[in-house]
């Protein structure tokens, strides 16, 4: 699985970065995996997943994350994941 991070601020893309690995979990973990080892090297607190965001997940393999979701202030709009590539089994 490969997933896609990335920052924005006024409309535009300011940093990304690409997780991948991770093969032998399941999906939900393979997500979460991905978004602590994104925000690490981001050095970003994790987000809180809220309602909006895992039907936003579920629905189209990708969500936004907005400041309600970080506990810390963010120095940009929101942070947008999306699944690139899945795993076949």
């Amino acid at each position: 699985m490969r997933i896609w991070f990335r920052q924005f601020k006024d409309n535009h893309m300011v940093r990304d970065l690409t997780v991948s690995g991770y093969e032998e979990d399941t999906r939900t973990h393979k997500v979460v995996k991905a978004l602590e080892e994104a925000c690490k090297e981001m050095d970003l607190a994790v987000p809180v997943w809220l309602d909006i965001n895992i039907e936003d997940f579920k629905r189209n393999a990708k969500c936004r994350f907005y400041q309600d979701s970080f506990i810390e202030p963010i120095e940009f709009d929101y942070l947008e994941i999306q699944v690139i590539e899945e795993d076949h089994m």
